[in-house]
Formats: C-alpha cells, structure tokens, sequence
C-alpha cells in the first residue's frame, strides 16, 4: 500500500475525480440556467380553470409541484395576470380544487406597458358609451399602430426635450459661472446673450410639451373592452398594449417567430415593470463599456508593474514592498475596493474636479458622485494582481538568448524591452487581461458603492458633446441580476428574468473571453513565425 500511495497514482486519480466533479457541476449549472432561460420567451397555452367554489381562472400555468407532506397531491402555479384588478400576478391551485380545464381558442395573453400581463376575451372597441365588435386581427393593426404612435412620443420626450433640457442645464450653468465673474462689458454681452438663448429654448421645450401633450390625447382616444375570467369587463387603452396573441391558436412556426420577436425584443429593449419586464439593453451596454474602460485602465498598470518586478527592480526592500502590496490586493474583500473606490476617487478625486472644473454646478455634483469611470478604476485596482502575475509569467518565459541577441545587436535595455522582449510576452498580457475582465464582469459589491443604479435614465455615450459621459452612472448585468432577484417585489414574475439576465451575462464574459484569446492565438502565431 505504501508503495502504491509513494507512486503518486491515487493522488492522479482523486485530483482527475475532483475536477471531473467539478466541470460536471458547472454544466449542470449551465444546463439549469439554459434550461429556465431559453423557456421563459416561449409562448404557453392559456387555460380556462372552474373551481369548486365555482369561480374561474385564466391564465398560463408556469409550474406543477408536489404538496409537501400530502401523498399524490400536486399543486400548480398560475399566471393570472391582472395586477392591476386582482392585486397578484400568481396564484397557487391545488389539483384538487379543480372541477374542469379547458384552452379556449379565443383567450388572449396581452403584454401591457404598466401592470404586467392581461388575459382575458376580447369583446370590442368602446365608442362613446357603446362597444363596437372588433377582430384580434383588427386589434392588432391598432395595436401596430400605436406603436408607431408610441416611438414618436418616445422620440419628442426622451430624444427632443432631453436634448433641449440638456442645452438648458448647459446655459443655465453658463449664467450661474458668469454670474460669478467680475462686471464688465463683455460679461454682460455673453449673459445677454445667454438669457436670449435660455428663453429660445423656453419657447421650443414649451412647444415640444404641447405636441407631446396631443399625442398623449390622440393615444387615449382607443379604448379596447376586454372580459376576463370572472365575466368583469376591463377598460385598456391600445396605446397601453405591446403585444397581443393567442396561444391556444398558434401553430408551431407562429410560436417560433413569436420567440424570435421576443428574444430580440429582451436584447435590444429597455426594462419596464421594475426590471421585471422589457429588455436588459442598457445593462449590457454598461456592463460592456465598463469592461472596456477597466482594461484601458489596469493593463498598462499591471504591465508597468511586472515590468519593474521583472527587468528592472533587484531584491531590495521597494521590491519587496511592491510584491507584498499584489500579493495582498488579491486577498482584499471586493466591498473594501468598493470603499476605497468611495473615499478617494468619488470625493477626494471626483469633488477635486468639481472644484477646479464645475464650481458652478456646485452643490449638485458631476464627477463627486458615483458614475461609470469610478467603478471602472475600482474594478482597475481589483484586477491589477491577476494582470501583474500573467505579466511576469509573460516575461519569463522569454528566452534570456533573445535578450542577449538584442544587447549584442546593440540595443538599450528599453529598446530590447520595448521591441523585442514585449512583444513576446503580449500572449501572457492578453492572458491576464482575459482573466482580468473575467473577474471584473462578475463584480457587484464595488459597483453598488461607485456606480451602478437600478435604471438608468441615459446612457454613457450619446449625441452630445463630448458624446463619452463617464460621469454618468450606468446600469450593470451583475447588479440587475441581483435587484430583479432580491429586491423585485414581484418576486415570481422575476425568475425567469434571473435566470434569462444570468444567461446573457454568462453569454456576454463568453464573448469577451473569446474575442481577447482570438487576438492573443493571433499575436503568438504571429510573434512565433516572425521569430523563425
């Protein structure tokens, strides 16, 4: 026995169990999140259920459980929809309250802009005090086109009037800083000159309320009458309809371009319903932008650092120092990060700046508070250990002849570093910088301190000078998974948003993982033929 523990074999063998263990437990861990994700677009069938105490249900059933402790007693969790008339999004139903089940063709599933799903039987279109017959097929055309109706009211709030009350902040701190400059002439010119351009843009904004103002009024003018189960008839103005459908007829192929429209509506969209429905849109972006800029920032820092360690510090007590302080930034509580993040770049860094550069805007600050650079330089500093680590394995497994070749050739130290020496190691950089996003696209605590919020009202990058706001908080997929699970007070219609947010991210630490080792196979196929 003792012979057979000396060869090594079963430490082998354990060591291949653990990790077999181990990758079993991740795919199950994907095949799960897959699995609960991919399902949440797919169109169910809506059922008709009649209880014993003779009332009537409508809805999808989403899932059929066991009782605990009541032998061969199942439940079902139903999709009532109604928020706004039945208080509750879910009902549970024991199987035995159940007296008959049905799929009625002519139940609709409505998808609403406020109060989550509706289901219920189209009656008509209410004119005046009467209801007037109407089709799904005709509702539907409505519904289109109040869509378009809803895009240009979209369009004049958020893009027109946002921009017109961006040109107003804009002049209204430029009165405020020239309020504060001493009397002259040319000072009163441009503060004329300014109260002429803030009452211009008075006069469109005011303008551009009155149009928005008649659009609101032409979308409520349609009004659909809708029964639902309980026979009570339910008001909703088409203008508050996303979508309508009728699962019970719709064939396989309708379901799978139902599934598309929403797949690409859930990417592309923005939330709606506290997170709970829409899309996630903004959440990628950020998470995404905030990725970038953090790789910006740690890997010429983490590049910097293994270099000194490396070519250029001997074994003195600054070198020490340096390797003690990596070694100890890999062991810090990301929250800590978070703090630190806090006190120095947001009010040390950040109040700096409003001081030097927007005084005028002072007490409201613009880089004194949490945005999308602070987060990024938090992540930075998190990150830089597992940069500087892949680094100096980057730069050792540089053959010293090279080196030599470089020195006998005559170049500097830093040439060879720069030219030769570098560029052999960017495989092993581009190593630590995948690793690097890996951990960062992942992080939440640091970003709940210097960032991140629950719904951002704008993105980082638009149309206005200089188009990058990185004072701006953001929105993060990390962040969103966590809200829409732990603080969603509609908790079973958030889920399926959880497990839907976790695929994306999952997709998305995918993509940029794949997109960094693409470039990095490139340089060393490259670096390893022009060697030859």
């Amino acid at each position: 026995m003792k012979k057979f523990f000396r060869t090594g074999q079963p430490f082998i063998w354990l060591t291949a169990g653990t990790l077999t263990i181990c990758l079993l437990m991740i795919c199950g861990l994907i095949v799960l999140i897959m699995a609960n994700g991919f399902g949440m677009f797919w169109p169910r069938k809506v059922v008709k259920l009649t209880l014993q105490d003779n009332t009537t249900v409508l809805g999808e059933i989403m899932k059929r459980e066991s009782i605990p402790y009541q032998q061969d007693s199942y439940r079902m969790n139903m999709k009532v929809g109604n928020r706004d008339v039945y208080g509750l999004d879910f009902r549970w139903i024991d199987d035995s309250d159940i007296v008959s089940q049905e799929y009625p063709v002519t139940a609709l599933a409505l998808e609403r802009r406020e109060w989550g799903n509706m289901y219920g039987f189209l009656k008509g279109l209410k004119q005046g005090d009467d209801v007037k017959p109407i089709s799904k097929e005709e509702l539907a055309v409505l519904v289109k086109e109040n869509k378009a109706l809803f895009r240009k009211i979209r369009r004049i709030g958020k893009k027109e009037i946002g921009d017109i009350n961006y040109k107003m902040e804009k002049c209204r701190l430029e009165l405020k800083r020239l309020a504060l400059l001493q009397y002259s002439e040319k000072v009163q010119e441009r503060i004329f000159k300014a109260e002429l351009k803030m009452g211009s843009l008075e006069k469109e904004f005011l303008g551009k309320e009155e149009t928005l103002q008649n659009l609101y009024a032409t979308a409520r003018e349609k009004e659909a009458v809708f029964v639902l189960a309980d026979n009570r008839e339910k008001i909703l103005p088409v203008f508050q309809i996303v979508r309508l459908c009728a699962p019970n007829e719709m064939g396989v192929f309708t379901k799978t371009g139902f599934y598309i429209t929403k797949v690409w509506e859930f990417i592309s969209g923005e939330p709606r319903e506290a997170n709970t429905e829409g899309g996630i849109f903004p959440a990628i972006f950020g998470t995404v932008m905030m990725v970038l800029i953090m790789s910006i920032a740690v890997v010429p820092l983490g590049v910097i650092t293994a270099v000194y360690l490396r070519e250029y510090s001997s074994d003195n007590i600054i070198a020490r120092i340096v390797r003690i302080s990596v070694s100890n930034l890999a062991g810090v509580p990301s929250i800590v990060f978070g703090i630190f993040g806090l006190g120095f770049f947001i009010y040390f860094v950040g109040g700096g700046i409003d001081k030097l550069f927007f005084s005028e805007a002072l007490p409201t600050p613009t880089y004194g508070t949490g945005g999308i650079l602070w987060a990024s330089l938090t992540l930075a500093l998190l990150t830089v250990p597992v940069v500087v680590v892949a680094t100096e394995e980057g730069l050792s497994s540089v053959p010293i002849s090279i080196r030599e070749a470089a020195y006998a050739l005559g170049a500097t130290k830093f040439e060879t570093l720069w030219k030769v020496v570098l560029p052999q190691a960017t495989p092993g950089i581009l190593t630590g910088a995948i690793l690097a996003m890996s951990r960062a696209v992942g992080e939440v605590a640091p970003l709940m301190i210097t960032g991140v919020v629950k719904l951002a009202p704008s993105l980082p990058i638009d149309g206005h000078f200089p188009f990058i706001h990185l004072e701006r908080k953001f929105m993060h997929l990390g962040f969103h998974i966590y809200d829409v699970g732990f603080q969603s007070p509609n908790v079973e219609a958030a889920i399926p948003m959880v497990y839907t947010t976790t695929l994306v991210l999952l997709f998305t630490v995918l993509v940029l993982n794949l997109t960094a080792i693409l470039v990095r196979n490139k340089l060393k196929r490259w670096y390893s033929s022009t060697s030859l």
